[in-house]
Formats: C-alpha cells, sequence, structure tokens
C-alpha cells in the first residue's frame, strides 16, 4: 500500500481514484454473447457454458437429486453457521416490512402507498475464484419475504458439471427452488431474455465480475432492472491510536483477496498506527492462501495521513465507500456524521467480514463511489411502491375546482373536462 502523507484537498480526487473500468471493450465482446442467447437460447447457453467453463452439459437445471447429493456434502457445523446466518438476515430484513397507512389529505381524498413484490426476480451467484453462497443468503432471504412469485437462481457449474453444495443448501433452506448452471453473460442474457429452460425476470440482482457487470447494464437497457451499478469490492478503515494494528490488517486484506482490481483505503491522522498497520499486513498476507490476489488488490491501495479528524471525516465521506470501518475511540459518535457509505462498521470489534457473512445487514452494496446516491440491497429492493386514491363525490367537489383552474392554466381542456363532466353530474 502507497502512504501519502498530509495530501493538500487538490489530490484528493487522483488519490481515491479507483482501478479504472472502462466497459466499451468488455461491452463489445458481451453483446454478442447476450444477442447469441437471446436468438438460440439453450443452444447459445451450451456453446458459451462449454467455451467458458469447459464443460458440456445436457441439462441446465440442477435436479433434486443434485441438491440431496449436496446436502449430504455440506459439513454439520458449516450448516449450523449458515442457519444462523440466514435466521440473523430473515429478522433484520423482516424489521423493514411496512404497513399500508392511509392518508386523508382533505376531506373527501385520501391516498396510500402500497408495497408489491417484483413479481419474477434472477439472483446471479458467481462460482468461479469463490464460491459465494453468503450472496445466496443475502438475496433471496428478502426477496422471499418480500413474497416474489417466481424466484431463479443462476450460477456456473464447476468442471465437472456440478454446483458447489453450499450453494445449493443455501438456495433449498432459503426458499430458492430453480437453480441454472449458467454463470457469466450468458446467465444475466438468460435471465434478461428467457430461453427454453431459463425463464426470464423483470429485475436480476447479484455481483459478478466484468463481464457479469457489463451484462447487467445491457440488461437495463433492455428494460431489465437490474439492483444497482457495480465495481471491485473495496472498504475504507478510518483508525486511530486505540486501533488494533493486526486488527485493521485484517480488515484490509479481507477485501484486498476479493480480486485484483479490489481496492483499499487506511484513513488516520497517527503516522504510527499507519506504520504498525502496513507492517501487520506484510505480516498477515505472508499466510495468505489467495495472497497473490491480495497483493495486486494492494497496488491499487492507499494509506492517507491526514491532519485531524475534521479532515478524514472530510475524506471518508468523500469516498463513499462500500464498506466503511471506523476502529476509533468514540466511533458511534462519529458514525452519526457520516453521509456517504454503503455499510458502517462501528468499533474495534465490529470486522466487516460479519457483515458480509451473518450479522444481518445485506452484503450486496453500491461500489465505486455509487454510495453517494444508491443504497444496498434492502426488502425495499424487492418491491414496487404502487400509489392509491379514492375520492368521493364531495372530496371532488372540494378539489375539482382546483384542478380545474390548474388544468386550465397548463392548456389542457382534457385534464380539466374530466373533472368538470363529474362535477356537473354531481349538480344534477
Amino acid at each position: 500500500m502507497q502512504v501519502f502523507k498530509y495530501p493538500e484537498k487538490s489530490e484528493w480526487a487522483s488519490l481515491l481514484q479507483r482501478p479504472a473500468m472502462s466497459f466499451e471493450d468488455i461491452e463489445a465482446r458481451v453483446k454478442p454473447v447476450m444477442e447469441a442467447v437471446k436468438a438460440e437460447g439453450d443452444k447459445a447457453l451450451s456453446r458459451f457454458t462449454s467455451q467458458f467453463d469447459g464443460v458440456e452439459l445436457s441439462a441446465f437445471e440442477v435436479t433434486e437429486e443434485e441438491f440431496e447429493e449436496a446436502s449430504s456434502l455440506v459439513s454439520d457445523e458449516l450448516k449450523e453457521s449458515i442457519n444462523i446466518a440466514k435466521e440473523n438476515i430473515l429478522v433484520f430484513h423482516m424489521a423493514q416490512k411496512e404497513g399500508v397507512e392511509k392518508i386523508e389529505t382533505m376531506p373527501g381524498v385520501t391516498c396510500w402507498r402500497k408495497s408489491v413484490a417484483v413479481q419474477k426476480v434472477g439472483l446471479y451467484i458467481p462460482g468461479g475464484t469463490a464460491p459465494l453462497f453468503s450472496t445466496v443468503l443475502m438475496l433471496a432471504v428478502p426477496a422471499v419475504i418480500a413474497g416474489c412469485e417466481e424466484l431463479v437462481l443462476c450460477t456456473p457449474p464447476n468442471k465437472e458439471g456440478k454446483v458447489h453444495p453450499a450453494i445449493l443448501f443455501a438456495a433449498r433452506i432459503s426458499g430458492i427452488q430453480k437453480v441454472f448452471k449458467v454463470g457469466g453473460a450468458q446467465a444475466v442474457a438468460a435471465m434478461t431474455y428467457g430461453t427454453e429452460t431459463v425463464p426470464s425476470v423483470y429485475k436480476i440482482f447479484g455481483p459478478g465480475n466484468q463481464y457479469v457487470t457489463a451484462a447487467k447494464q445491457l440488461a437495463a437497457k433492455s428494460g431489465v432492472a437490474i439492483d444497482m451499478p457495480a465495481g471491485p469490492s473495496e472498504v475504507a478503515v478510518w483508525a486511530d491510536d486505540t486501533a488494533n494494528p493486526a486488527f485493521v490488517a485484517a480488515d484490509l486484506l479481507s477485501q484486498a483477496e476479493h480480486g485484483v482490481d479490489s481496492q483499499v483505503l487506511l484513513v488516520s491522522t497517527s503516522e504510527t498506527l499507519i506504520e504498525r498497520v502496513q507492517e501487520a499486513v506484510a505480516e498477515q498476507l505472508s499466510v495468505l492462501p489467495r495472497k497473490e490476489i491480495a497483493e495486486k488488490a494492494l497496488e491499487n491501495s492507499r494509506s492517507i495521513l491526514v491532519q485531524n479528524e475534521a479532515e478524514a471525516l472530510e475524506l471518508i465521506n468523500e469516498y463513499a465507500a462500500e464498506h466503511l470501518i471506523l476502529a476509533l475511540k468514540y466511533a458511534a459518535d462519529v458514525a452519526e456524521q457520516i453521509i456517504n457509505a454503503g455499510s458502517v462498521f462501528i468499533g474495534h470489534y465490529t470486522p466487516e467480514a460479519a457483515g458480509d457473512y451473518a450479522s444481518g445487514t445485506n452484503h450486496t452494496l453500491p461500489t465505486y463511489g455509487y454510495a453517494r446516491n444508491h443504497s444496498g440491497v434492502s426488502l425495499d429492493s424487492f418491491y414496487r411502491k404502487i400509489t392509491f386514491q379514492h375520492i368521493t363525490k364531495e372530496g371532488l367537489q372540494e378539489l375539482g375546482p382546483h384542478v380545474e383552474n390548474m388544468a386550465e392554466a397548463e392548456e389542457l381542456a382534457a385534464h380539466k373536462n374530466a373533472v368538470t363532466v363529474r362535477l356537473n353530474a354531481i349538480k344534477q
């Protein structure tokens, strides 16, 4: 990690820049895949699965026998952990349910809003360098709570044509029934357009590599909603002298091991703390199984020494991290001042990894600075909000003349007449 001491504000923009994401070339490679799946359906899926995943499949849908086999391959210890995580995610997201409240804006005029589940949703679960069965829980649990009618999960097969058993176990306990062995851009295409086997959906969720991300953006252009813009995973840690350097180093590396294009950021007013964290990072990195991936990510990463806490706060809010860890003495107070972040982890004993797996919050979060204007996945992500209104005769007599006045001023005579004919009928 490069260390920058007391940078001027004019330098912040360049220091806080993420690794460059240019989707023009990637989209040019992904678009033909999308078009082929749209035109050829399962035939194209078979071809791309052979080409990209190195396996020939006679069928894409996971069978009941495969679900049962997967369950037998997951240890009881891991099953218990997955079930606890699922329960915590369930409790947290259930609390986000909202009741319907009818508001009488004036006598005889009643308005309300109702949450209605997206009928068909697609969940994409990466299965490459890390089989993200935790993401199954993060997406499937709120989708089931919301009441989505059809849940389609796509995930790439391994060389034996199998899906990682923990992914299938998490899918089954979360309420997912349809799982397809399809990965990459072709999976997004299948959920966008539908094939003979894979149903089309109305909204696609889930992380993925740059090809999956580009495919989701193309899906959005085709009228299918997506959860959010996505980029490489990232974490920012704001730490002071009360922080444990080993804790901070572990948090930085937990994100760095995600991928070579991930980014981690350390901000502190203490030069000593930064030096000790650097030492701890080197020590912990040496024994990581994914050392080479983490090393590449650290090349994109920064340690920034700032003058004071006010400057640290401003810089952190400008960065708008996907994950923000406050390893500070007064972390809870500082947390109240955070306005740009995907998810905030408060105090020395709140590792970001807890949120990734089992604390209950959702780990599907905006990256690449999108936390300035996007929220992470929540129960609301699986809903649409529909407004309703009901006006009585008496209500229209009160409100109608004002609508007529406004419609006439906008020179929309038919709008005015829609009220006038009713008012005249009431008078008769």
